[in-house]
């Protein structure tokens, strides 16, 4: 181990190390899984049997049940029971020598009879090793803003039989007591081996005897996996990354296609084929990856040392110097010329896994809780194409000692609600045709530090998303979960059933204030029409364009959706979602404050219009920017959000043709775990509602997915998605387009004014992902995240009808986005290494476009 003064260290030291195979068999037997405080424990929504806790302590304890079962829990086994310490409290399992485990703890700070869970501070050692130090559950819940909180952890192999877990109530404050919910204990194989430091030279770390604590766990660019669909047993969960990808260099999600992954001389433990199958790169222009690293931030715990460990598998490239790349972690070089990435030299073929260990000293510092690994193009060996590509990472924190316990987060104060100019916009409801809402100027600076503010703090806490229909509300490895907290039962104390967060996070307006921005609600101000009420222009301190939705004061019709779209969009902040301003609850008016969008809604500019008609690559540039909208609620929120009424009128333009998804007051937060949907009363808007979400009342992702294939095809064809004008046939566009495209018409019902502009190739890649929108059952769509990757596509073939060509293949839209680059002689001097850091460490901050 190292000592203090190592730790305080300023340098990060890295280096690569591969684990050893060890032929382990994992037998699902050997596990353990306790549901704390219940009688006879249950089955959780995996299917996996749970026992009761009793005959495993003998301490003096209390047995409780939670009063209510927040909808974000993923079972109510083992969360719903838990067991509770005045006093010391000990587990004693029986383990195997020299084995190593993973051992997990579930905590759900809900209400409990007799029992007030903010005042639980507790202590928790397993075999001597501080876990957990004057742990809050209750603090740590509210200030991450999720209801349940996970932890997972790997012990040393022991050298006797026996695990002894102790929870100790805190002495710091009176009346403290311990409670947990579910324990469980997973032999592992030997996942941790030893892992040399660059900056110290040929200096190794060993891990093999380190105690250990899962940080994050990330299925790169791919869905989330449950612990059911795990390798071998281990009982993982992989979460999506976007989450934590730094800046708006997003890179390409890449896709193994017709091909198959083998492990090779890989264990399979190391992580399932899954990760393997799918990637992230740089995308497809090398000048523009020249110029940024492909960045993830993770909020960490100071004065520790972590293992980062980064998963690999080229199913694209099959020859080696074709991409190389440089790795950096916190800015400091990991594997860099004369030794730079290259996946294929290191598997010696393509479809082949392969994983590298980093190991970095983290100080104490201010700035220094943060981790960052970041990628770039490596242009001194003169590689083939100017790219990088990741599958997978793991981030696991080292035990400091014999402690691995970090302080309870800190609750980020809101900034005061009169200096909150929160940025942002909206829509329209149901009948808007016309709501014109859009980008601010007076206020920006102000806005600019508050969004940064939160953008950091969001890094913390988000959640990744679920596959296809199944859907986890977890946040990754350390994060927990809460569910909104606000009720809506009337108008009347409206401000009572509003969240402090959401509150917090944006501005209350005076009914005064909104009736002077509004010329006191001056016809002449009006700018549309919906079915929550009138959207009128304003201006709000003196200088910033807003739009205004006030609902009918004369009816009670619209408060879910007003509470709803104040709930959803306080805490939502994306370049291709609307941000709220504030909202005013005063004197029975319901009035929402967004941005003026200056180019209004998508389909003014596509049909009955006076406005300009939109370009091929204009509609292309759209739809991706609305899909990379919907992708984030759907993988990126804290939670899964369903937006339920995806149309062109609720896609909104700003003065620099940014598109922006608006109007969440028919969204919903899901799906349940247990059931993979939510069971809701059917919503939406005709023309664009999913046939199976209207059969079954069954919500799911998939949903949003559907009305998003009719929004391409509205795009493509310039028509309605209803219209009861036309002959039978013809009056729904999904029907029209499917049926003309599988007759190969589909050019004929084609905008007259941009057919001649897209090649057959784009219009094919084009089509197909709309047709697979629109299939008639969730779980054949594909995920919001394959429908942006099939539209950046279509979108390089706009400029290369032909298509794209790599080593003299020409790929076709099942094939990955990258494009050949030659640079000259020149463009390879200091572009690389120290002597070329300002290009190795720039970053995207403001790009145009996407």
């Amino acid at each position: 181990m190292f000592t203090n003064t190592l730790f305080l260290s300023s340098l990060v030291c890295l280096i690569v190390v591969f684990v050893s195979p060890i032929d382990v068999v994992i037998s699902a037997d050997e596990s353990i899984l306790l549901s704390c405080g219940s009688n006879d424990g249950g089955m959780d929504s995996d299917g996996r049997k749970w026992e009761s806790d009793a005959k495993y302590t003998s301490s003096e304890s209390k047995m409780t049940k939670a009063t209510n079962q927040d909808s974000s829990l993923p079972s109510a086994i083992p969360y719903m029971t838990a067991r509770v310490f005045t006093k010391e409290g000990t587990y004693k399992l029986t383990v195997k020598e020299n084995q190593r485990y993973w051992i997990r703890f579930y905590f759900y700070p809900a209400t409990y009879p007799d029992l007030k869970v903010t005042n639980s501070y507790f202590s928790l050692d397993a075999n001597g090793i501080t876990l957990l130090n004057n742990f809050s559950a209750s603090i740590t819940a509210e200030a991450t803003e999720r209801a349940y909180i996970f932890k997972e952890y790997s012990l040393a192999p022991m050298n006797s039989g026996s695990l002894e877990l102790k929870l100790r109530p805190s002495d710091k404050y009176p009346g403290s007591f311990a409670f947990i919910n579910g324990i469980e204990l997973v032999p592992i194989p030997g996942l941790f081996d030893k892992a040399p430091l660059v900056g110290s030279k040929d200096k190794n770390m060993e891990f093999q005897s380190s105690n250990i604590q899962t940080m994050f766990r990330l299925n790169v660019a791919g869905q989330y996996i449950p612990p059911k669909d795990d390798s071998d047993g281990l009982k993982r969960s992989w979460y999506d990354d976007s989450p934590y990808i730094w800046g708006a260099g997003v890179g390409a999600n890449i896709k193994a296609e017709n091909t198959t992954i083998q492990y090779g001389d890989l264990p399979s433990y190391i992580a399932p084929l899954d990760v393997y199958s799918t990637a992230r790169s740089m995308g497809p222009n090398p000048d523009v990856n020249l110029g940024y690293n492909l960045t993830w931030i993770f909020q960490i715990d100071g004065n520790f040392t972590y293992l980062v460990r980064l998963h690999f598998c080229e199913f694209v490239m099959d020859s080696e110097n074709q991409r190389v790349f440089n790795i950096y972690i916190n800015d400091q070089p990991a594997q860099v010329s004369p030794h730079p990435a290259d996946v294929i030299a290191w598997t010696k073929k393509k479809d082949v896994p392969t994983y590298k260990d980093y190991a970095i000293v983290v100080d104490d510092k201010p700035g220094d809780k943060e981790l960052r690994v970041a990628m770039s193009p490596s242009p001194v060996s003169k590689p083939e194409y100017y790219d990088a590509i990741l599958n997978g990472l793991e981030i696991f924190k080292i035990a400091n000692g014999k402690n691995l316990a970090g302080p309870n987060p800190k609750k980020e104060e809101p900034p005061p609600m009169v200096e909150d100019k929160s940025k942002s916009s909206e829509n329209e409801d149901n009948k808007t045709n016309m709501n014109v809402i859009g980008g601010a100027v007076g206020g920006v600076a102000a806005f600019g530090l508050i969004a940064a503010l939160c953008i950091v703090v969001s890094r913390k806490k988000k959640r990744v998303a679920g596959q296809d229909t199944y859907t986890s509300s977890w946040l990754p490895i350390g994060q927990s979960h809460t569910s909104s907290k606000s009720t809506i039962s009337g108008r009347s104390n409206g401000s009572s059933h509003i969240s402090a967060m959401a509150q917090g996070l944006c501005r209350r307006f005076s009914l005064p204030e909104i009736k002077h921005a509004t010329k006191n609600f001056s016809e002449s101000n009006v700018i549309g029409v919906g079915g929550f009420g009138k959207v009128y222009k304003g201006v709000i301190d003196d200088k910033m364009k807003v739009a205004i939705k006030r609902s009918n004061p004369s009816s009670e019709q619209g408060v879910n959706e007003f509470f709803t779209e104040i709930e959803m969009l306080s805490k939502l902040r994306h370049k291709h979602l609307v941000s709220l301003i504030g909202f005013c609850e005063e004197d029975n008016e319901m009035c929402l404050v967004y941005d003026y969008m200056a180019l209004g809604t998508l389909r003014e500019h596509l049909y009955k219009t006076k406005r300009p008609k939109l370009s091929w690559k204009q509609r292309l540039d759209i739809c991706i920017g609305a899909a990379r909208g919907l992708h984030y609620l759907h993988t990126g929120a804290k939670y899964t959000i369903i937006h339920r009424d995806v149309k062109t009128t609720n896609i909104l333009l700003d003065e620099n043709w940014i598109a922006k998804v608006s109007d969440f007051g028919l969204s919903k937060t899901g799906p349940n775990m247990e059931n993979g949907h939510v069971s809701t009363v059917v919503k939406g808007s005709f023309g664009y509602l999913d046939p199976e979400y209207f059969r079954r009342q069954q919500l799911t992702e998939k949903s949003d997915i559907y009305s998003f294939g009719v929004v391409l095809f509205e795009v493509l064809c310039a028509r309605p998605a209803l219209n009861p004008n036309l002959p039978k046939e013809q009056v729904s566009l999904a029907d029209w387009a499917l049926q003309c495209k599988r007759k190969g018409v589909l050019e004929d019902i084609i905008d007259p004014h941009i057919k001649g502009q897209i090649s057959q190739e784009c219009l094919n890649k084009f089509a197909d992902t709309a047709e697979k929108c629109l299939s008639d059952v969730g779980y054949e769509r594909p995920s919001m995240g394959d429908v942006l990757w099939n539209l950046e596509f279509a979108l390089q073939l706009v400029d290369n009808p032909d298509g794209i060509s790599i080593s003299g293949r020409s790929y076709s839209s099942e094939d990955a986005l990258i494009t050949r680059y030659n640079p000259t002689e020149n463009e390879h001097e200091n572009s690389d290494g120290s002597d070329g850091s300002s290009i190795i460490f720039s970053q995207i901050v403001n790009p145009t476009g996407r």
